[in-house]
């Protein structure tokens, strides 16, 4: 069976550009540290502090472009030590969830909802989707074969868009349950 690099997606934060400005000053644009998997997505050199109603966390990453909604994506483990109502969801599905406050150096932003952890998912083409035999929204498993916590990931959710590189993402818990290392792959099982 084919394989597929598992990514972890560390806390990190998407900004609106209105959001941006207020958090980093009028005209603010995003500085490009690295790119990331995905086509034209990038992880930035500015950073900000969330706070929820229990704590905070600062040197949370922005990653770029900007969106149309500014959006948190978390740890269900971040979401309890910030005391953040954070939702399981697919990336972009925020209505309702967890409300939190974003600290820049210029300014700060209150989101009355945003906040979610993200829902594991296989970014794929239509051409990977094919090969693998799957479909868009289609949920499968995952197993990952690490050196000594070998692991199957139900509720992994297929996305497929021509804009995808192959690649599937997992947040930190979950890669720390897994016993993650810098290369892992996984491979769609049937149970």
């Amino acid at each position: 069976m084919a394989k597929f690099v598992v990514e972890t997606s560390a806390r990190h934060i998407h900004v609106t550009k209105e959001d941006l400005e207020v958090l980093f000053g009028k005209g603010a644009t995003l500085t490009k540290k690295k790119d990331l998997s995905q086509p034209g997505q990038f992880a930035c050199e500015e950073r900000v502090k969330v706070v929820g109603p229990k704590s905070e966390m600062a040197g949370v990453s922005i990653l770029g472009p900007e969106r149309s909604a500014t959006q948190l994506e978390i740890s269900l483990t971040d979401a309890r030590k910030l005391g953040i109502a954070a939702p399981i969801r697919e990336s972009g599905d925020v209505a309702g969830s967890g409300a939190f406050k974003v600290v820049g150096p210029c300014g700060e932003i209150e989101c009355s909802e945003g906040a979610i952890v993200a829902k594991r998912h296989i970014h794929m083409t239509p051409e990977d989707a094919e090969t693998f035999g799957v479909s868009d929204k289609e949920i499968v498993a995952v197993k990952l074969d690490t050196p000594e916590r070998k692991t199957v990931f139900g509720d992994v959710v297929v996305r497929v868009s021509p804009k995808f590189a192959l690649a599937m993402h997992i947040d930190t818990d979950e890669s720390n349950a897994a016993g993650c290392g810098r290369e892992v792959y996984g491979e769609i099982v049937k149970l």
